[in-house]
């Protein structure tokens, strides 16, 4: 029998980086997943700006970089209308959408694993989940909490009969790595605007994104009534017959790399957390993939979890830490849910007359500032706040004893930081093991801020309750 502190099924983004967060933090960890091989699909192709950010926070974002794809500098878009989204209005050092494909990303997260020592176990089938007192029992593997980061079809959701509802899908679509053996005019050569790659015609509304080399990212919806089920094998000839459709007749399929149907249901599990047993990503949310929301979510429900999870393993938890991860990470997931769904309503590429006049309004404020502010936050991640904490910490150019910094660098580490910005001495010699202390200059206005590892700030010096108040509310 294997013994660890956290089992986490599934080596998607999520589970990855879960895994990364809890070993950072000196946990034990198995990864267990059923596919024998890593996809090499490029499915989701960028990164958000919150996205980036917390992989900054742990100094993974410059390296990742080495594997990202070129993309100009514009704004990430909202139901695929023609306005970018400004995140720059957000002081975020990455305004843009990082053009890094989710294979790409988790061949990174896993290498970064394997190089601590932690390799994911290929080929396990989760067949049962014994939960107990002491700990979860999955086959040869026992730990003391267990999360499912295992998809929208999670296993350990099933087995433990946890509901998922929400709304049925109600279409079939298909997403494919493809190359072309001829093209037109109308094929674009590089990335664009999303909105300037969405095309329709002969009952398809299509998505031609072209990636690097010769290899492009095909999304079709087939609007027709007689359209493939969603368990249908993905096959050459309907692909090449939709590129025909869409591009014109001299633009034809070359070699169909990968392909994979997807639909628009909307779903979510009710609780988080059962007992020892944890839900994060698509095993528990699950939603239309439209602008890169899903790793988005999958990303900071790791991030979230994976402090708290360790502090609990390492004894030092204050009662309900555990649990503010629901409580903080619900909501969040659903308002992503609506906010798709009304997506999905104006992306919708009918020619009704009623929706055309929705989707011009929508144009029109987007194109005002407070507007575009406020989805392009939303949209990021980047406006994210938690109820009973401040913003995410901005990552400041700072000065310490050391030389020149920033906020990002002093956060690798993965544990809280103590920023002391003024003059005023503050001690945490109590929390020393689990806190960090950083006596720092900074331009501008800035005072003393005590920040979480996932980057929210938790207090500041201008909150009327004591340091020692929030320190021990969520460090023990």
């Amino acid at each position: 029998m294997m013994r660890v502190d956290v089992i986490v099924v599934g080596a998607g983004p999520t589970g990855l980086m879960l895994a990364n967060e809890l070993t950072l933090a000196g946990v034990s960890v198995a990864v267990l997943e059923k596919q024998h091989t890593r996809s090499t699909q490029s499915r989701a192709g960028a990164l958000q700006p919150r996205t980036a950010e917390v992989l900054d926070l742990r100094g993974l974002l410059d390296p990742l970089l080495d594997h990202a794809l070129p993309r100009g500098e514009f704004g990430g878009h909202f139901a695929g209308l023609p306005v970018e989204l400004d995140c720059r209005t957000w002081q975020t050092r990455h305004p843009y959408p990082v053009a890094v494909p989710q294979a790409r990303l988790e061949a990174f997260l896993e290498q970064r694993l394997v190089e601590r020592g932690v390799p994911v176990r290929r080929g396990f089938e989760v067949t049962a989940v014994d939960q107990d007192a002491e700990g979860v029992t999955v086959g040869d593997v026992r730990g003391d909490y267990l999360v499912a980061c295992d998809g929208g079809h999670s296993t350990v959701r099933k087995l433990l009969g946890v509901p998922f509802p929400g709304t049925a899908g109600t279409m079939s679509s298909l997403v494919a790595d493809l190359t072309l053996a001829g093209r037109s005019a109308a094929v674009p050569t590089a990335s664009q605007h999303f909105s300037r790659h969405i095309s329709a015609a002969d009952g398809y509304f299509a998505i031609l994104h072209p990636l690097e080399g010769d290899l492009y990212r095909f999304i079709l919806g087939d609007l027709s009534t007689d359209r493939p089920d969603r368990e249908d094998p993905v096959t050459a000839e309907e692909v090449d017959k939709a590129l025909r459709a869409v591009y014109g007749p001299e633009t034809t399929l070359g070699e169909l790399r990968e392909a994979s149907r997807f639909g628009n249901a909307a779903r979510q599990v009710e609780r988080y957390r059962e007992n020892r047993v944890f839900f994060a990503g698509d095993a528990a949310h699950i939603h239309l993939p439209i602008g890169g929301q899903g790793v988005n979510l999958g990303i900071q429900d790791a991030v979230n979890l994976g402090w708290k999870l360790a502090a609990t393993v390492r004894g030092w938890a204050p009662e309900g830490l555990l649990d503010s991860y629901h409580t903080e990470r619900h909501p969040v997931a659903a308002r992503v849910l609506r906010t798709i769904r009304a997506q999905s309503l104006i992306l919708n590429p009918t020619q009704d007359e009623d929706l055309a006049t929705v989707r011009d309004l929508f144009i029109d404020l987007l194109r005002l500032p407070d507007t575009n502010h406020y989805i392009s936050g939303l949209m990021s991640g980047l406006d994210l706040r938690y109820p009973g904490l401040g913003p995410r910490m901005l990552d400041l150019d700072l000065t310490t004893a050391d030389g020149p910094t920033r906020v990002s660098d002093l956060m690798h580490g993965g544990r809280a930081l103590l920023l002391s910005l003024d003059d005023t001495p503050r001690s945490i010699e109590h929390w020393s093991d689990r806190v960090d202390h950083v006596s720092a200059k900074s331009d501008g206005d800035a005072t003393t801020v005590l920040i979480r590892p996932d980057g929210y700030i938790a207090w500041s010096a201008t909150d009327d309750e004591p340091l020692e108040a929030a320190l021990t509310r969520w460090f023990g």
